[in-house]
């Protein structure tokens, strides 16, 4: 049997590359290049680098939208992706109706009404079931988005610089909120989170660097040199 073939059943909440490789079809140097690295504990996991470096083809190959070139790829089992602009991610004309959407299964009226209003108020967004989309600012539609990979009970969530767009302030929400989504006694969340903005990395459990498509090692965002 091979290494990869020997991995146990239960790392389905884990997230593991071994000798991953992409490139894309009309490309010969691969974007992604001989990666390795695994996460298995709740945290906010940073990720930086420069652009074109691979982090987003890293955050497609993670869910599933892109396949490796080579290597092999564990992925959890319930993971969401957050996008940097949420109109790109909200379908739906009103808050509920976008939270509906994303509930995975079967279940009653009372049961979907409490799965709606909890996700709504874990987001800062009480009372906001009927309303509009196209009345939320930036801030309140990510902080929707967040509430839709919350709904659809996701241990995993990855975050492609979901504060790019937004103010300070409205940045500022979202990483107390994704905080308090790791801090969570009984379904702390894995949260892989993509950025620019090294101010944000003293919010980081961990941070690892992304270069020509190879992952630094995971360290204490205090160690980090970042050239």
């Amino acid at each position: 049997m091979s290494n990869y073939g020997k991995l146990k059943k239960n790392q389905s909440t884990k997230l593991i590359f071994q000798d991953v490789h992409f490139a894309w079809h009309d490309k010969k140097d691969s974007v992604i290049k001989n990666c390795s690295f695994s996460l298995s504990k709740p945290g906010l996991w940073m990720l930086v680098g420069e652009n074109g470096c691979g982090k987003s083809t890293l955050l497609k190959l993670i869910k599933g939208i892109l396949q490796p070139t080579h290597g092999y790829i564990n992925r959890p089992s319930n993971l969401s992706l957050v996008f940097q602009n949420p109109d790109h991610q909200i379908l739906m004309p009103t808050c509920g109706s976008e939270l509906i959407l994303n509930i995975k299964g079967n279940f009653s009226k009372r049961v979907i009404s409490h799965k709606v209003k909890s996700s709504l108020n874990s987001v800062g967004l009480e009372g906001f079931w009927k309303r509009p989309i196209h009345t939320l600012s930036g801030g309140q539609k990510q902080r929707l988005a967040i509430a839709s990979a919350l709904i659809s009970e996701s241990n995993f969530i990855l975050m492609d610089e979901p504060t790019a767009l937004l103010d300070k302030l409205s940045r500022r929400k979202i990483l107390d909120i994704t905080k308090s989504l790791i801090q969570d006694e009984t379904h702390p969340k894995t949260v892989l989170w993509i950025t620019h903005r090294l101010d944000e990395l003293v919010y980081a459990d961990k941070v690892s660097v992304m270069k020509m498509g190879k992952l630094s090692s995971w360290q204490d965002p205090n160690n980090l040199k970042y050239n």
